[in-house]
């Protein structure tokens, strides 16, 4: 085993960090805030670059690095970021919340320190692109409010522009609601607020691209840099956006300790005196989200299905833009201007207007637009409230800490050494009196927040008597749940919660493998559906081609070598989906903006085919199936034998510089590597509608032996570290892309046996 000794300024007694041969590091240290300092050393260490650029996109930064195509960017960003009071922001985590966050910035700024001293120490992209890492406050690690998944301001603007052109019918195309709804009344059609009045905040949210022209970009056209592709890429004006969990009881495994699997980011264990626990969160946060503290274990999956934003219209004074009418009156927008530093250019003035309700996203002549969030709420970091919650030691400490998580909205699964279990909603939730959350509404005053939902009353459930309780971001409300609690309406497709039920359902004792496979399982519950139908169609035309021979010997797993599944992917998300659409929209203008797709209701609408004994149902079946086949010729050969879905669908990671320094940095993009499943299996891997490449996935995997921890095995991607230099950097892609694990030691014994670095950090 290798050993360094680094002296760093800011340790009160040494601390080590052991690399095992997965790259997992395992931090030790004397005292509780010493932990969190050798965390933010040892983060830095791994992933330096993304946290510099974590930090200067959240904060609005990013124009002093990279020039006047960013500057919108960055006044996007800071029309999110935390402005209340830091007082009221630190009590909401914890008590010791702000000495955690000094501790952690000052690890992070050490490892910064020592870069500067040896700049062969700092990762490459800071030479590639010119940069130098910037130095963290406290502040920062809890302002930004930007980089986690929300709900719902986006499906709001573009369910007005579906409902006015077809009606709410034709908007559950797009997006079921769940408990069923009617987003609008009868004939009644709100007004289609514009698509491009989401430009500003899509750019508040998306991640930092890198292009030579928009590197080019001049300070005369910085304001043009606003368009956000679906795939994430900034680009310039030419006219002026799953995972499973469960945990299963000691009367359901084969061990009879429980089991709990979630899903997230980087790996690390952390142990002091106080505390020793070991899983997964946010590079740039203090603590873990996800994993054990070796009494409880703990998961979350994005997303329980509050609704956390709302979409405002004002109406302004033409000639006074910044005063919008609220209640009987006019009231004034806080208009705040900041500087923003611009490489190789002058500063720029960016000017942010807030109404009471949140930031202004889009105004023309008598009209604003501004979004409010839960997010903009004290106590709503992203994950930040694991710091507290990480350390329950009980069932009923976890969940009164989880009474204060506000954002994301999430389903926590817990388990501890005692056997308990449980599953528990949180998240804030707004309350609502007189509307439903679903369209825009107008910002006079009649449409305004009772607060939240008290945390403690939101959904939950322990020890439940089935022996289990899972979660797959569907409609999970308690049968019993009041109509009047309104949480949201909007939630994913319940195919993957379907397929988890019935593997629970089918009895005996459940093992850590057999979560491994349930974790990993491909299984589409949609295409055994269409099944059924495309049997029966077949039997009525009274031949089978190729195609239908292939679809119906298929075994309804989206195996990445399977041509069944590749030939089934193609034709429900090109083929049938799309021409079941245009059979029920007549306007082809509306069809784009239902995307993709809700799964759960065109297939019952194929239902409703089948049951009417609809004679479109066989042409429809059968025709976009030959359509299918032909391009699944077109796209990978003649030969049926060498289709294989991993050839269309894989996983890229494609690092954020490599467009522009890719003779600079050769191997930093890990794949393509080809990825079973599809959004409707367990293993979720929701891809784009273009081209198939993986868009959405776990790439943290976990399964915890409650009471027996060094059982528990986990799987990260592409690696442990952020350093393409770095051994770690991609190799734990393969494994994950297969299904595989790594495990998670836990014992000193068993990480010693695997480590292959140990670090010593000695105070100065």
């Amino acid at each position: 085993m290798r050993e360094e000794e680094i002296n760093v300024a800011g340790l009160s007694a040494a601390a080590t960090i052991t690399i095992d041969r997965w790259g997992i590091a395992h931090i030790r240290a004397g005292n509780f805030l010493d932990m969190f300092f050798a965390q933010g050393f040892n983060a830095a260490r791994d992933r330096l670059w993304q946290l510099d650029l974590w930090r200067k996109r959240g904060l609005g930064l990013l124009g002093a690095d990279y020039g006047p195509g960013y500057v919108e960017q960055d006044r996007a960003a800071r029309l999110f970021l935390y402005r209340g009071d830091m007082a009221v922001e630190w009590a909401s985590y914890s008590e010791d919340a702000e000495a955690i966050c000094r501790s952690f910035v000052a690890g992070i700024n050490a490892y910064i320190d020592r870069c500067e001293a040896d700049p062969a120490l700092l990762p490459p992209e800071f030479s590639v692109m010119k940069v130098h890492p910037g130095r963290w406050s406290p502040e920062d690690v809890v302002r930004v409010r930007s980089h986690s998944l929300m709900r719902n301001a986006i499906s709001e603007v573009v369910r007005s522009n579906v409902i006015a052109a077809a009606g709410p019918d034709a908007d559950l195309l797009r997006q079921r609601l769940e408990p069923a709804h009617e987003a609008v009344a009868g004939d009644d059609r709100p007004e289609a607020l514009p698509l491009d009045y989401l430009d500003l905040f899509k750019l508040a949210v998306a991640p930092v691209t890198f292009s030579e022209d928009r590197l080019a970009a001049t300070a005369d056209s910085a304001v043009r840099w606003r368009k956000v592709t679906p795939l994430g890429d900034v680009l310039r004006d030419t006219t002026g956006q799953g995972s499973n969990n469960w945990v299963v009881s000691g009367t359901k495994t084969d061990t009879g300790r429980p089991i709990v699997v979630p899903s997230l980011r980087y790996i690390v264990h952390i142990a002091s005196p106080e505390f020793n626990g070991i899983g997964a969160g946010e590079p740039a946060l203090p603590g873990i989200s996800i994993g054990h503290n070796g009494t409880s274990a703990f998961g979350l999956t994005l997303f329980f299905g509050h609704d956390q934003e709302d979409v405002y219209v004002y109406e302004t004074k033409t000639d006074d833009p910044d005063l919008y009418r609220y209640g009987d009156g006019w009231e004034r927008m806080r208009v705040v201007e900041e500087t923003v530093e611009v490489r190789g250019c002058a500063p720029m003035v960016v000017k942010l207007r807030f109404t009471r309700h949140g930031p202004v996203i889009a105004d023309n002549p008598g009209r604003a637009v501004a979004i409010r969030t839960v997010w903009t709420a004290p106590g709503t970091a992203p994950y930040f409230r694991s710091i507290a919650s990480m350390r329950a030691d009980s069932l009923a400490e976890f969940r009164e800490s989880m009474a204060g998580w506000g954002v994301p909205a999430v389903n926590q699964v817990y388990a501890n050494t005692a056997g308990e279990t449980a599953w528990i909603a949180a998240g804030f939730s707004p309350i609502r009196n007189t509307w439903d959350g679903l369209l825009p509404v107008p910002g006079d005053g009649s449409h305004e927040w009772q607060g939240f939902m008290p945390g403690m009353q939101l959904p939950h459930a322990y020890n439940p008597e089935v022996g289990y309780f899972a979660t797959a971001n569907e409609f999970n409300l308690p049968a019993d749940w009041p109509a009047e609690k309104q949480i949201g309406y909007e939630w994913i497709e319940p195919s993957r919660a379907r397929r988890i039920a019935e593997v629970f359902a089918s009895g005996g004792k459940h093992s850590i493998r057999d979560s491994m496979v349930l974790q990993t399982d491909v299984v589409s519950i949609p295409g055994r559906r269409l099944a059924d139908y495309l049997a029966a169609a077949a039997g009525r035309a009274g031949s089978r081609s190729e195609a239908v021979d292939m679809l119906l010997g298929w075994d309804h797993r989206l195996d990445a070598g399977s041509a069944a599944g590749a030939l089934f992917e193609l034709w429900w998300s090109k083929h049938l989906r799309p021409a079941l659409f245009r059979r029920l929209i007549s306007d082809p203008a509306v069809i784009p903006l239902l995307g993709p797709g809700d799964v759960e209701t065109a297939l019952d609408r194929i239902d409703a085919m089948a049951e009417a004994a609809d004679p479109d149902l066989d042409t429809l079946l059968l025709g976009t199936l030959d359509e299918a086949y032909a391009d699944c010729a077109k796209r990978m050969g003649p030969d049926p034998a060498t289709w294989a879905w991993g050839r269309l669908h894989t996983a890229m990671f494609e690092h954020a510089a490599s467009r522009v320094g890719r003779a600079a940095l050769p191997d930093s993009d890990v794949g393509p590597l080809p990825i079973g499943g599809s959004d409707s299996t367990p293993m979720n891997g929701m891809y784009r509608p273009n081209d198939f490449g993986l868009a959405i996935g776990a790439s943290f995997r976990i399964v915890m032996d409650v009471g027996a921890w060094d059982n528990s095995v986990c799987i990260n991607t592409p690696g442990q570290s952020g350093d393409p230099r770095s051994p770690h950097y991609r190799d734990l892609a393969p494994l994950w892309a297969d299904g595989e694990y790594v495990p998670l030691l836990y014992s000193e014994d068993a990480i010693a046996e695997a480590a292959e670095k140990r670090i010593v950090l000695v105070p100065l």
